[in-house]
């Protein structure tokens, strides 16, 4: 048996799978990139390794993706996050449905990705230059609201009359939610009118990246099912939620280190 690992170093989590020669995911660590990223892939690599019960050394390849990637020094090799998440998602869709498109949102920036009936890459377009594309939007009108980012998603969900979220900079739209906040408005109807400034400004992404249907929704926004519910009311068609969305990075950089026949260099495992 072979063994394979893919590491996903974004700007606000780590995450880290295994996979073997099957293609059967074997374990997989999620944690907070913290301040050194390369350490905290080599802990997590060490406690997936640890859990299943083989050594490092029975790895054959490492390969790396996300932000920080070429950071990643216990890897072998490094791809972009476009060729990751293209590989992740014919792996993580809904069994029977063909992506087409996928949209990752992540803490660093927003990606729309348009893929072939085999996975190769089409179109994409990111967002990378300003924050309110990306899960930080959500992250810091949660702080304003006092909630987590766990509970935005269903609180959302129980709003009959979202408010309009008129700001499109995180810094101005921070002083909106505060505005409404002063106005009595609920915060469940606040949440859904952020969501849904969100899901426009991706989604008219997505139709310049050449949107095509099925639509895949990976990284962090993938757990919030309000999330969810606004880009299939903007974009008029079904969302459907990667397996694990947090790990399709992670997942198709596995993969691709499947497919790699290459010598491997050494790669260093030991903590700092």
């Amino acid at each position: 048996m072979k063994w394979y690992a893919g590491i996903d170093a974004g700007s606000t989590y780590v995450k880290a799978v295994l996979i073997d020669s099957d293609k059967k995911i074997h374990g997989y660590k999620i944690a907070p990139t913290g301040i050194d990223v390369r350490n905290t892939a080599k802990i997590l690599l060490n406690e997936i390794c640890r859990d299943d019960g083989i050594c490092f050394e029975d790895i054959n390849t490492v390969m790396s993706t996300g932000y920080s990637r070429r950071q990643i020094d216990v890897a072998h090799e490094n791809i972009t996050e476009i060729k990751a998440h293209a590989a992740g998602a014919l792996w993580t869709a809904p069994e029977g449905e063909k992506v087409r498109t996928i949209i990752d949102i992540g803490g660093q920036d927003s990606k729309v990705i348009v893929i072939s009936e085999k996975g190769e890459v089409k179109n994409f377009v990111m967002n990378d230059k300003c924050a309110a594309g990306t899960g930080r939007f959500l992250e810091a009108l949660a702080r304003v609201l006092e909630l987590s980012v766990v509970e935005i998603g269903p609180l959302s969900l129980k709003s009959k009359s979202p408010c309009r979220i008129n700001s499109t900079c995180v810094v101005f739209a921070e002083s909106e939610v505060i505005s409404l906040l002063a106005r009595g408005k609920k915060p469940m109807d606040i949440i859904a009118g952020v969501h849904r400034s969100l899901a426009k400004r991706i989604s008219e992404m997505a139709r310049k990246a050449g949107l095509e249907s099925d639509i895949l929704l990976a990284g962090g926004g993938g757990l919030n099912p309000g999330l969810v519910s606004a880009f299939e009311d903007e974009l008029m068609m079904d969302v459907y939620v990667a397996c694990n969305p947090q790990l399709n990075g992670a997942i198709g950089a596995a993969l691709i280190a499947g497919n790699s026949n290459k010598p491997q260099p050494e790669a260093r495992l030991k903590t700092d």
